[in-house]
């Protein structure tokens, strides 16, 4: 018989119930989805796959994926944004959780091996490895119709696979839908970054000289947040649209050469490994914040950074002083993990529920499909509106026909 779970301590698990209770109290667009599917659910005997990051909003995604009669297994995308008392919890509600924080990347491969294994049906991808790893392993991907993936970092790799011909399972492009990159990306991740980074840091942003990298849909939303917070900020982009773009929001644009020697505040929004690197840290000023807000931890190039500091001690819960050969210290956040979940809770509930929901309404558009090509689809008009309006239903808001 298959281990159900592995999670760090499942005594833990009143604790994150508590936590996922609150989240269902918010979560009103999922609640109203439930209740549109519950009649005739075609998720009943369906072997769903999350591979997310794992907090209490998501844990109420998988358990509501499980009151429409699916079997969910669950592992975390980012071992750093791992919830234990959230793992707990689901394992103790009947959730097949693989997902311990700061667990080493061969236990990490082992839990997607875990989740991939079962026979899934379907699968929410954050980052795409769950994705790539049916691809390694075609045979444990007979019963997949489809997979749905929540991020930019994610989305890429799918077009990369499809343009290669090498795609062989359908997927949507959740990240590429309205209600998604509008709200979640730039509202989401703008606010929970800076809550995040003044929770660890203690510091004011007011005041303050904010550098934020790259001016997607997550760098406008940093951006955005630090300067109603009270910051100067400058933009950096390789993109001359963004750039122009940037400038006319009211931002001052330059290289990151040029805004390294400028910055308190450091942001990466780009998904590129390696954005901020050894030449950008030899001319920061003393005492200078790193976060990173992209999916994976390698925007900040932290080999580099230790080669050329004399020593590394963690002055503060997750943040690392790094002091330099030249005497100057940089401070790195959450590891250089995605810093609003890695070092935070994470998107406001509000944002989230929007977001789920249109995953859950995707799940359940792969389901009902009788056959989907395998090749990158946007997700439906019909669908990505239904969640927006439903949002306004629950809001109170009325617009004109």
């Amino acid at each position: 018989m298959k281990t159900p779970y592995i999670v760090k301590d499942i005594n833990l698990a009143p604790l994150g119930q508590k936590k996922i209770d609150w989240v269902a109290r918010s979560m009103s667009v999922l609640n109203g989805l439930y209740e549109r599917f519950r009649a005739n659910s075609v998720f009943a005997g369906r072997r769903i796959g999350l591979c997310i990051h794992l907090e209490a909003k998501t844990a109420y995604l998988a358990l509501i994926i499980q009151k429409l009669g699916a079997e969910v297994w669950v592992t975390s995308s980012n071992t750093l944004s791992t919830k234990d008392e959230v793992c707990a919890a689901l394992a103790k509600n009947g959730i097949h959780v693989f997902a311990v924080h700061g667990a080493d990347d061969a236990a990490y491969r082992s839990y997607i091996k875990a989740i991939c294994e079962c026979g899934l049906h379907a699968v929410v991808d954050d980052g795409g490895d769950v994705c790539e790893y049916l691809h390694e392993h075609p045979e444990l991907g007979k019963n997949l119709k489809g997979i749905c993936e929540e991020t930019t970092t994610g989305v890429n790799r799918l077009y990369q696979r499809f343009q290669a011909n090498k795609l062989i399972y359908p997927a949507l492009a959740i990240n590429d839908a309205k209600s998604k990159f509008l709200f979640d990306n730039r509202y989401g991740t703008g606010q929970s970054t800076w809550t995040a980074i003044m929770h660890l840091t203690n510091k004011t942003v007011a005041g303050k000289t904010v550098v934020a990298i790259g001016y997607g849909w997550v760098g406008r939303g940093v951006a955005m947040r630090a300067h109603g917070l009270g910051a100067e900020v400058i933009v950096t982009e390789r993109d001359p649209w963004k750039a122009l773009e940037a400038r006319m929001d009211g931002f001052r644009v330059m290289t990151l050469q040029e805004a390294a020697p400028l910055g308190d505040f450091f942001v990466t929004n780009t998904g590129q490994a390696g954005v901020i690197r050894r030449e950008h840290f030899l001319v920061m000023k003393d005492g200078a914040m790193l976060a990173n807000a992209g999916h994976f931890d390698f925007e900040i190039d932290v080999p580099a950074l230790k080669e050329i500091s004399k020593t590394v001690q963690e002055v503060r819960e997750d943040i690392e002083e790094y002091l330099l050969n030249n005497g100057k210290r940089l401070y790195l956040l959450a590891r250089g993990g995605i810093i609003n979940i890695a070092g935070g809770l994470g998107h406001p509930i509000e944002i989230l529920d929007l977001s789920f929901s249109l995953q859950l309404a995707s799940l359940h558009y792969i389901l009902s499909s009788a056959h989907l090509e395998n090749k990158v689809y946007r997700v439906p008009q019909e669908i990505d509106e239904m969640v927006v309006r439903e949002k306004l239903r629950v809001e109170g808001i009325r617009i004109d026909a």
